[in-house]
């Protein structure tokens, strides 16, 4: 059985153009549940979007960038990109290094590791909503509002995942692949018009074929995580059975998010888990320290406590990470951000 209380990991993108550089901050400071660094600052090819677009029959990597041309994808491109998902042909979803730096190097750096210490290896997509709402057609609107577009890219998303499934599995540890979601923060609002069946039924696919599909490629069962850094109906992702983890921005949204209790205590009692985005990313002041951060987590666990949650639930299944990905920063503030975070998972297992 896994014992997460105060284990801490990242949520993805590092600031370094050198792989190894944000390499080395991850396994001195994440050595449990390491994962790998997306690297945008690096190459246009690891934005967030473009990072997981190759062979997508309607994207075209540019120098200026990803372009979305459907009508290329009508000339059979579709039914071929069908023909390699039915097939389950994982090296044609392969991230190359090209695309993820990262993802090789901490391959390669794994190789080289004692293993001993890790407990589980983080992999990460991006989601299909924050995926097809950064593309728009001709007239300008997003392709999240083409069916045939956003079935499409949910299954070559769902590839994605699990040809890093079958990439990592070697080593023997569990994976957890998180969705990065950061779209669903705008759920809600009129410019968002997305309903929540939807966001159920896409994750719920999405989710349950990772975790099918990964069980026979891997001894042991993938967990799936989805992070949204933004506030949005946290009850709707706790209704998808295939999500175990997750993860939300718990500096600036923990009154928002404990709003939802009922929907949290039967999460936990399913044996779920939270990933508590604590440490702050955009606001980072380097005033922060691990006693305010963790008085900010007992705050809200009292208060879920009176709500009828069990304590000893809550923590028991409680991970921390920064509350958000750090790519946007400077690599001064990542690492001091990273080792916050460090002392704050150390202090966690001392003093909740």
């Amino acid at each position: 059985m896994l014992k997460l209380k105060g284990l801490a990991t990242g949520i993805g993108s590092l600031p370094h153009k050198d792989a190894k550089a944000a390499l080395d901050l991850i396994f001195k400071y994440i050595p449990e549940i390491p994962f790998w660094p997306q690297l945008p600052k690096r190459d246009i090819r690891e934005g967030m979007v473009a990072q997981f677009s190759q062979n997508f029959p309607f994207l075209k990597m540019k120098e200026d960038g990803l372009h979305f041309e459907p009508f290329d994808a009508k000339e059979g491109e579709l039914e071929l990109f069908y023909e390699r998902v039915i097939a389950r042909d994982l090296d044609y979803f392969k991230i190359s290094e090209g695309f993820a730096l990262g993802l090789h190097e901490f391959y390669q750096r794994l190789k080289e590791t004692d293993l001993k210490r890790i407990e589980i290896i983080k992999c990460q997509i991006t989601g299909p909503f924050t995926f097809t709402a950064s593309l728009k057609d001709k007239n300008g609107i997003p392709v999240l509002h083409d069916a045939v577009f956003l079935q499409a890219v949910l299954k070559g998303l769902s590839m994605k995942a699990l040809w890093q499934v079958d990439f990592f599995k070697g080593f023997g540890k569990k994976i957890i692949i998180f969705i990065d979601e950061p779209y669903l923060g705008c759920f809600g609002s009129a410019y968002t018009p997305i309903n929540r069946e939807d966001v159920v039924r896409v994750l719920r696919e999405l989710s349950e074929e990772i975790k099918s599909e990964g069980k026979k490629l891997s001894s042991e069962d993938v967990l799936i995580g989805v992070h949204c850094c933004g506030n949005t109906d946290w009850s709707m992702l706790m209704e998808v059975e295939g999500i175990d983890i997750i993860s939300f921005d718990a500096f600036d949204f923990l009154d928002n998010f404990v709003l939802y209790a009922d929907n949290l205590k039967d999460f936990l009692q399913k044996k779920k888990i939270i990933c508590w985005g604590i440490v702050p990313t955009q606001e980072f002041s380097g005033k922060e320290n691990p006693n305010l951060l963790i008085k900010r987590i007992k705050q809200a666990v009292d208060i879920l406590e009176k709500k009828g949650l069990e304590k000893d639930l809550l923590l028991e299944n409680l991970l921390i990470s920064p509350a958000c990905g750090l790519g946007t920063l400077d690599t001064e503030n990542s690492e001091r951000i990273l080792k916050l975070l460090a002392e704050t998972a150390s202090s966690i297992k001392k003093s909740l």
